[in-house]
């Protein structure tokens, strides 16, 4: 499991947390992958995640895209897990830096996770830097707009059933640039 480096818990009993480690293996209900529209998963995150879970995930990826089309920012799939610790892998599409209107399309990509989580009943999810990668999106501004977008999600769900919710980041380099977003957030830091 990751070492966790931050935890905030909003009064109604959900959490976030900050850690650094290795997503495919965290021992929550749902991990998300940070997907391309093809759910064609090579490199990165994604090829960690099939090389440690199984070609099973390739195989229900590439039916899911059959099925439904590509995925889009707002809308992820999702497939089960195959070996992971977790029961389900959800694939979000994160911006690539540069084409346009990046924001909003991380700021969906995360909130579409979230969702999905919900819909599933689900009661913990990890999450990577989406799009820091190599995607390149600046790592400051994924932490901003992630971090914002997590805490606006709780409160506006506080029923949700998402009671954890872990951002596990890889290299320190992101570890850095999200606690520093973390440590100016007035609700987090408090």
């Amino acid at each position: 499991m990751s070492q966790i480096l931050k935890e905030h818990a909003f009064q109604t009993g959900q959490v976030i947390q900050l850690a650094q480690g290795d997503i495919t293996a965290e021992p929550v209900d749902a991990i998300v992958n940070a997907a391309n529209q093809y759910l064609q998963h090579g490199a990165g995150v994604a090829g960690a995640i099939v090389r440690r879970g199984g070609p099973s995930i390739q195989a229900e990826s590439s039916q899911w895209v059959r099925q439904h089309g590509l995925v889009s920012h707002a809308q992820p799939a999702c497939t089960h897990a195959g070996n992971l610790p977790c029961r389900y892998v959800i694939h979000a599409v994160g911006p690539m830096w540069g084409e346009g209107d990046e924001d909003e399309k991380l700021a969906s990509a995360i909130r579409g996770s979230l969702h999905l989580a919900d819909q599933l009943g689900l009661n913990s999810i990890a999450l990577p830097a989406l799009s820091t990668g190599i995607f390149g999106f600046p790592k400051h501004q994924a932490a901003r707009i992630i971090l914002s977008t997590v805490q606006d999600y709780l409160v506006s769900a506080p029923d949700t059933p998402l009671k954890l919710i872990r951002l596990v980041l890889f290299d320190l380099a992101t570890v850095q640039a999200f606690i520093e977003i973390w440590d100016q957030d007035d609700h987090l830091a408090a």
